[in-house]
């Protein structure tokens, strides 16, 4: 399996976010990796946690509005021109990057983005065939 993504609708005002982030602090969720996009009334907040059930359990109890995505998370040579070299990689696979962004820490060497795909499945295949690794959701917890 991919990474799971949990994506909220967050009113765009004051302590929401630090809402969000304190709920799933007090329940020993921890947030790998984050990304959050905004207009003038709301925020989609994309999250990667290291216990996607019970975060999403919490949120919902918190009453927010959520969906899971499966994204995929690849590790990128941690270099000048690595992003350029696996983009090539999708571009010649005809994949189409819907959004990304980066994880909190890296491993070893490498850094770790997340990709948004319409084919993830096909999305990895193209990654994999180039010896580029994708991790899996049990991998998010080790980072």
């Amino acid at each position: 399996m991919n990474v799971r993504q949990i994506g909220l609708f967050i009113e765009n005002r004051a302590g929401r976010l630090q809402t969000v982030a304190q709920r799933l602090g007090d329940a020993g969720i921890d947030i790998r990796a984050l990304s959050l996009a905004d207009t003038s009334d709301f925020g989609i907040l994309r999250l990667i946690v290291n216990r996607t059930e019970d975060a999403v359990a919490v949120l919902k109890q918190a009453g927010f509005t959520l969906k899971l995505a499966e994204v995929v998370a690849a590790e990128i040579p941690d270099r000048a021109g690595g992003l350029a070299s696996v983009l090539a990689v999708l571009e010649a696979a005809g994949m189409n990057v819907e959004y990304m962004y980066a994880f909190v820490e890296k491993t070893a060497s490498q850094a770790v983005l997340v990709f948004r795909f319409n084919d993830p499945a096909a999305a990895v295949q193209a990654l994999q065939q180039v010896g580029i690794r994708v991790l899996q959701e049990a991998d998010v917890g080790r980072l």
